[in-house]
């Protein structure tokens, strides 16, 4: 079992920057891919990013990239997010999830532990 706490959401205004934290418990979170997703009301979730077990590969979903940078620091069991250039469009709940594999790291339904999700805010 993995257990996530995500953290650092808020309320901000367009073009301003947050970080979001992914803090893992329970098995070694070196072994595991990490994701970021998010869902605004109404909407399916959506893929964000993702980072490998070792950080070395990062992914990002064509809405953020250039604007949100994910990694990770497996000494502190963390992972992070972070949001630059934020936009209204931004505005949802951000979870973060866990799972072994890294193949179809966009499919949500692949991931086997989530975290309670944070909230983001964008005002324009």
């Amino acid at each position: 079992q993995v257990h996530l706490v995500e953290s650092g959401g808020g309320l901000v205004q367009a073009g301003d920057s947050l970080r979001l934290s992914c803090v893992a418990s329970g098995q070694p979170f070196f072994r595991y891919t990490v994701g970021w997703f998010r869902q605004a009301p109404g909407k399916e979730r959506e893929f964000v990013s993702a980072v490998s077990w070792s950080g070395g590969s990062t992914y990002y979903g064509d809405s953020v990239k250039g604007r949100f940078t994910i990694s990770r620091d497996n000494t502190k069991n963390t992972v992070f997010l972070q949001m630059n250039s934020l936009k209204p469009e931004d505005t949802a709940v951000y979870f973060c999830a866990a799972r072994v594999a890294l193949i179809n790291y966009t499919d949500s339904h692949l991931y086997d532990y989530w975290g309670q999700g944070t909230q983001v805010t964008v005002s324009s």
